[in-house]
């Protein structure tokens, strides 16, 4: 593994039958592997609908990842800007202080 899957913890996280009941569950439920982000056929990625660690059937179904519109990459992204924003880092700044005059 190489990039940022070197350092992921996803695959440990996946229930232990992921592959043999879930995954094709999901392919039995969608064969055409219909995106439930753009609405066309060719999904080639099963992606939580809502983000987290909840592989509940009705939560999973494909999206485009390698093959364009790449919808589950945009996804996944905005999912990672938007946590980032609800939990910005600490400024490098302290905040400014008062002028020992108007102390």
């Amino acid at each position: 593994m190489s990039g940022g899957w070197a350092r992921s913890t996803r695959k440990s996280r996946l229930p232990s039958n992921w592959r043999s009941e879930i995954r094709p569950a999901a392919h039995a439920r969608n064969p055409d592997h219909i995106c439930h982000i753009c609405g066309q056929p060719g999904g080639d990625r099963l992606d939580h609908k809502q983000p987290g660690d909840d592989h509940s059937p009705e939560n999973l179904d494909w999206a485009h990842d390698a093959t364009p519109p790449h919808c589950h990459r945009y996804k996944s992204s905005r999912e990672g800007h938007a946590a980032k924003a609800a939990n910005p880092p600490p400024g490098r700044k302290r905040p400014p202080e008062q002028h020992p005059g108007l102390l």
